[in-house]
């Protein structure tokens, strides 16, 4: 009785009364980071433009959803908006987590490598993109003109976007950029790899062409269950990788842009029902915990029919 409703999915709004439907929230780190294909058909039936969420980075959601659910569901996405943020930025470029509220222009310089690199991946897919500086009250002037002339330079379409300070009216410069980069017709979107490769091939691609890394190699269990799932007949299905979301290689510590490093696939997971072959590499747990005292805790309904404690 409960899935039955749970294959329709939910309308709701945002607090400036926006239409959003929600469908599936998988994570991007472990799973195809996207919500589902009735969700999405269903608004741009509804809407004269979707806005759908890859969540993490480009290495992550981003080419799930341009390698995976695009192409399953028949989607030419039309753009791609890449959020920077500048205290990620700055962490990329090796500052402390608890430094990362002050000032420092050449740490951010450093870590725009880590920004090339998920613009370098979505250029690989054809899609035009327009990169959205994702202000925050902490991040300084001298910081923001430096990551604006850093895109100007280079040709990148920008945005500064003050969502987090003023809502909607913090994204007006974001969508008209948007749209203006939807304008211009240069669309030559295309999937990184085509599903007729076999497995291990398809898993290289992504590793060397959006993760950077020199290699990949198979641990003996993941050996064994490739072979298994070609001799399954499942060798035409797409890759869904099970990656850290901290780095661009298998390894959480690594920041910035890493180079000159191997992808170990530990294990291969078949989703058959849902389409793809997770190949789960490094240490990475595909069950993440909540913490002791999670959000939900909180909500509640008041006596008004309000809904409390969202925030």
């Amino acid at each position: 009785l409960l899935l039955k409703d749970a294959l329709k999915p939910n309308l709701v709004q945002t607090l400036e009364n926006t239409p959003a439907i929600i469908h599936g929230g998988p994570f991007a780190n472990i799973a195809h980071g996207c919500n589902s294909v009735i969700a999405t058909t269903m608004a741009a039936k509804l809407g004269d433009y979707v806005i759908t969420e890859a969540g993490f980075g480009a290495d992550l959601g981003a080419e799930k959803f341009l390698d995976i659910k695009a192409r399953a569901a028949g989607i030419k996405p039309e753009a791609v908006v890449i959020v920077a943020t500048i205290r990620a930025l700055k962490m990329h470029g090796g500052v402390a987590k608890d430094q990362l509220k002050e000032e420092n222009v050449d740490a951010l310089a450093k870590g725009m490598e880590n920004l090339q690199k998920h613009v370098e991946t979505i250029q690989s897919f054809g899609v035009p993109f327009v990169i959205a500086i994702n202000k925050f009250i902490t991040d300084t002037d001298a910081e923001v003109a430096y990551l604006q002339e850093w895109c100007n330079e280079r040709g990148y379409a920008v945005s500064l976007t003050e969502v987090w300070e003023k809502g909607g009216q913090g994204g007006v410069d974001l969508a008209e950029k948007v749209l203006k980069e939807i304008e211009k017709g240069e669309n030559n979107y295309a999937p990184l790899y085509e599903l007729e490769l076999p497995l291990e091939e398809k898993i290289r691609t992504i590793a060397q062409k959006v993760y950077g890394a020199k290699d990949i190699e198979f641990a003996p269990k993941a050996r064994k269950q490739l072979a298994q799932y070609e001799g399954e007949g499942w060798s035409n299905l797409p890759i869904c990788m099970a990656k850290t979301q901290y780095s661009l290689s298998d390894d959480a510590t690594k920041l910035g842009r890493p180079s000159d490093f191997i992808v170990t696939i530990r294990e291969l997971k078949p989703s058959i029902g849902a389409g793809f072959i997770v190949a789960l590499t490094g240490t990475m747990l595909t069950m993440p915990g909540l913490p002791k005292q999670p959000a939900a805790l909180q909500m509640d309904v008041n006596e008004d029919g309000k809904a409390v404690g969202l925030f």
